[in-house]
């Protein structure tokens, strides 16, 4: 399944879509954004994953903070979508369903949408 992620330049709203199609917000056309798949920093973006017992536990490596968080984890398959929010404080860590072959996705407030591909 395509999908395309986009942000706000304005108020930062974060959504995603399953076509290219121009979308608002703030009266202003919003950014399409892509995912990285390599951590260059010391704190860890990119989705880890476990399978065991036709489930796959997502986890992210990073810090909760008020002001530097995960904001949420998605699992994307070739029909479904999956998806757990998160508020600072919490842990980034979800378990789901192991469909097979899907991609993992995680976004940080402060550096964006992280990508890792399940084969």
């Amino acid at each position: 399944m395509n999908i395309v992620f986009r942000k706000c330049k304005k108020c930062g709203n974060v959504i995603w879509s399953f076509n290219d199609t121009n979308v608002s917000c703030c009266n202003e056309e919003m950014s399409i954004i892509k995912s990285n798949e390599v951590d260059a920093s010391f704190e860890k973006h990119v989705p880890q994953y476990d399978i065991n017992d036709n489930k796959i536990t997502i986890r992210v490596n990073h810090v909760m903070e008020d002001n530097h968080y995960i904001m949420w984890i998605m699992m994307v398959t070739d029909n479904e979508i999956y998806y757990k929010g998160f508020e600072p404080g919490q842990t980034p860590e979800v378990t789901f369903d192991y469909k097979g072959k899907c991609t993992l996705y995680s976004y940080c407030n402060l550096h964006s949408l992280w990508s890792n591909k399940v084969e």
